[in-house]
């Protein structure tokens, strides 16, 4: 049985930083690409950032030299560090992988709120 269990998430204050983390178990994990996705307060949910199991990686333009993505094959996790964040990234951010399918996480809050 897949699981993606996301963690990290939380309230920080504008240009503030959280790190997410997405654990990932009953795959083998270094074949999948894994990502993140957010849904805004009201809005549909939107790609955040990709990390292909060869490393390529892809983000939307409001993540571009803000958020980062990384994954640790050795520990069936994957990453993302967000700097510099804003009120606008408040959202609750979906861990998403793609084994054969995709799978997705059952997300986690971030609060960006002074």
């Amino acid at each position: 049985q897949v699981q993606l269990v996301e963690s990290g998430g939380g309230l920080v204050q504008p240009g503030g930083s959280l790190r997410l983390s997405c654990a990932a178990s009953g795959i083998i994990f270094r074949l999948g690409a894994m990502g993140w996705f957010r849904q805004c307060p009201g809005k549909e949910r939107e790609l955040v950032a990709t990390l292909s199991n060869g490393g390529s990686t892809n983000y939307a333009d409001f993540a571009k030299g803000r958020f980062t993505i990384s994954r640790d094959n050795a520990k069936n996790t994957v990453y993302l560090q967000m700097n510099s964040l804003k009120p606008e990234d408040t959202a609750v951010y979906y861990c998403w992988g793609f084994f054969s399918r995709d799978f997705w996480g059952q997300g986690t809050q971030v609060n960006v709120s002074s």
